[in-house]
């Protein structure tokens, strides 16, 4: 709560520098003293943001400091909200700094948050599949999934942001984050992440290859969003994601997460029924959780889009057979005596 303070304590009467003069944009406004525009051009920069209302209570929309977790942009590579950019080019490292940004800025701030939020959450930052249909998603399709975003979306607002620039970095002292890259930079890493995923899965490091396929899985879906569904480019790109996936979930399965690799592999089938490896996991994942009904159905599903699988199935099938006997034995022990 410390450092919420420290930014809440910046004054207007700190200023000592007009903005304006810096800064030839129409709708922005400083409240703190600002270095002056600086070429940063391909730099990338770390800093903590708050963004508010301006309201009376200047209500809160999000804070970096509060997630723990400080934002990172490259200067000059077409960051959606690229008022930021020009921000934290007027600023010093170290320097915290506010300012206002009129509606022509922040109308597309509600886009910026969904995503750095889910981030925070640990989800994927694109929404790989719409869970709700009918009426639901009928409703859900113009929603951000959060009620103070709709509201911006819907009535865009000026917004203060408060700004602490951490770091300024040159392109030769970092690595770029497969966020910063074109599209064709992203399907460049691809099948680079794709084989350290696998190699990290070959050496049993599970949890560290599904952080590998995850991010390649992500950098294909940034640039399917830009395909027309079911053409032939995004079919392709599809098919390289759902590779991934799968591979993802047998990390997942390593790792006992046997609910999530049900989620995922039943997504593919949904919208690919003929994707037999998606069988083949989900139903191992089903005779994990004891769902004999299911796995024995996802077993058989596979045996008939390949019958050549017919050895694994049997071993599977063997192994499933003697769980749930070693399960109906276990039952019979815990109620024995109770009826």
């Amino acid at each position: 709560m410390e450092e919420l303070e420290t930014f809440q304590n910046l004054s207007l009467e700190q200023s000592h520098t007009s903005f304006t003069a810096l800064l030839p944009e129409e709708g922005l406004r400083s409240g703190a003293n600002a270095a002056g525009c600086q070429q940063r051009i391909m730099e990338t920069v770390t800093f903590h943001f708050r963004t508010q209302l301006c309201d009376d209570e200047r209500t809160v929309i999000d804070d970096s400091k509060v997630v723990g977790t400080p934002m990172e942009v490259v200067i000059g590579n077409m960051f959606k909200l690229d008022i930021w950019e020009t921000l934290l080019s007027s600023m010093r490292i170290s320097e915290v700094a506010e300012f206002w940004c009129d509606t022509v800025h922040t109308g597309v701030y509600p886009l910026v948050s969904k995503s750095m939020r889910r981030i925070a959450e640990g989800k994927d930052p694109v929404d790989w599949h719409i869970h709700t249909c009918g009426m639901a998603n009928m409703f859900a399709y113009h929603s951000l999934g959060y009620d103070d975003l709709d509201e911006l979306m819907k009535e865009p607002k000026p917004l203060y942001f408060v700004l602490e620039l951490l770091r300024v970095q040159q392109p030769s002292e970092y690595n770029r984050e497969t966020w910063a890259l074109n599209d064709e930079e992203r399907l460049k890493v691809v099948p680079v992440l794709h084989g350290q995923g696998n190699k990290l899965f070959k050496e049993g490091e599970y949890e560290k290859a599904t952080q590998k396929y995850k991010e390649a899985i992500i950098c294909l879906k940034n640039v399917q969003t830009k395909e027309k569904a079911w053409d032939v480019p995004w079919l392709k790109l599809e098919k390289m994601a759902n590779t991934l996936t799968l591979n993802y979930c047998q990390c997942l399965l390593r790792m006992e997460e046997y609910y999530e690799v049900i989620e995922h592999t039943s997504d593919i089938i949904n919208q690919h029924p003929g994707m037999m490896k998606a069988y083949y996991l989900r139903g191992k994942a089903h005779m994990e959780v004891w769902n004999e009904a299911e796995a024995r159905q996802d077993f058989s599903r596979v045996l008939d889009l390949n019958p050549t699988m017919k050895k694994a199935v049997k071993k599977e099938l063997a192994v499933l057979n003697m769980r749930m006997e070693e399960k109906n034995l276990e039952d019979k022990k815990k109620y024995k005596g109770m009826f």
